[in-house]
C-alpha cells in the first residue's frame, strides 16, 4: 500500500485545521479499502468482534457522521439511522453483504454532506436535537469528536487490513 495523503497546512485557521484533519482520517479509511474484494471487505478477522470488518467500519463511520452532524447538530430525524436501532446491537456496523463500493459511495456522500453542514455554520453553534444531551455541544466539540472517532477507527482499519492480506502503511 502506498499513499499520497497529506496533512493539513501547518499554518491554518481553526476551521481549516479541524476539517483538514477530519478529511485526512476519512481518506485513510477509504485508502485502507483500496484493492479489497467484497469477500475480504466482509471477512471478520477478529473473533471477539465479528462485525469489525472493513465494510462494517465504513458503514459505522457513515452513520457516525450522520449521527453527529445531521441528527445531533441539525436536530434531524434519527429514524433512518441504524445507530439508534435498539432492536439490533451495533446495527450501524451490519452491512447485510452490501458491496464495498456502495458503502464507500454512501460514506463519501455523507462526508460531503457533513462538510456542507460545517461550512454553513459557526464553530460556536450548538446542536439542536432536543432528546440528546450530546446535542448541547457546540460544532467545534462535535468536529473534534469526529476527528477522534474517525482516527480511532482508521487505526482499527490498519489492523484489520494487515490481518486480511498483510498490507501496511500510514501515508
Amino acid at each position: 500500500m502506498t499513499s499520497e495523503l497529506e496533512r493539513p497546512p501547518l499554518q491554518a485557521d481553526e476551521r481549516t485545521a479541524l476539517i483538514g484533519w477530519l478529511d485526512l482520517q476519512r481518506q485513510i479509511l477509504r485508502w485502507k479499502c483500496e484493492g479489497l474484494s467484497d469477500e475480504d471487505a466482509h471477512r471478520s478477522v477478529i473473533p471477539t468482534s465479528p462485525a469489525m470488518t472493513m465494510a462494517g467500519l465504513i458503514s459505522h463511520m457513515r452513520w457516525t457522521e450522520h449521527t453527529w452532524l445531521e441528527v445531533l447538530f441539525l436536530g434531524g430525524d434519527k429514524k433512518q439511522n441504524p445507530s439508534f436501532d435498539e432492536s439490533r446491537e451495533d446495527a450501524d456496523w451490519h452491512t447485510d453483504g452490501r458491496p464495498l463500493t456502495e458503502l464507500l459511495a454512501e460514506y463519501e456522500a455523507q462526508c460531503t454532506r457533513s462538510n456542507e453542514i460545517v461550512a454553513a455554520a459557526s464553530l460556536d453553534d450548538i446542536g439542536r436535537h432536543p432528546d440528546f444531551r450530546s446535542s448541547s455541544a457546540n460544532l467545534r466539540w462535535m468536529l473534534i469528536h469526529l476527528v477522534e472517532e474517525t482516527g480511532r477507527h482508521a487505526g482499527h482499519a490498519d489492523i484489520v487490513r494487515e490481518l486480511l492480506d498483510g498490507a501496511k502503511g500510514y501515508y
